[in-house]
């Protein structure tokens, strides 16, 4: 994996199967979607003001930089939502 966050001891948990942009990707059960996401990839999302990626900031919910889309149509806080099987996660473009 290239992502920004690089996980430093194993984490037990079933594997959970998502994808990023139409990508597969996969993370642990328990697995907030953050890192999920951060594990695959080097940016979280596209800032939707200006050119650059966004990689969240606060960590915990409170600065809403962490926004992400689901294929779906709802609108989720990476940071405080955990991963689900088969959930399509929707970038906006952030590099891979």
């Amino acid at each position: 994996m290239s992502g920004l966050f690089h996980r430093l001891a194993t984490r037990a948990g079933a594997p959970v199967p998502f994808t990023i942009d139409g990508a597969p990707a996969e993370a642990r059960a328990g697995d907030l979607l953050i890192a999920a996401i951060l594990l695959h990839r080097r940016a979280l999302r596209r800032f939707e003001f200006g050119p650059g990626d966004r990689a969240g900031y606060c960590l915990m919910g409170a600065c809403q930089d962490c926004w992400v889309g689901l294929a779906d149509g709802r609108r989720v806080r990476a940071c405080t939502t955990l991963v689900e099987p088969g959930m399509a996660v929707v970038t906006g473009g952030a590099d891979a």
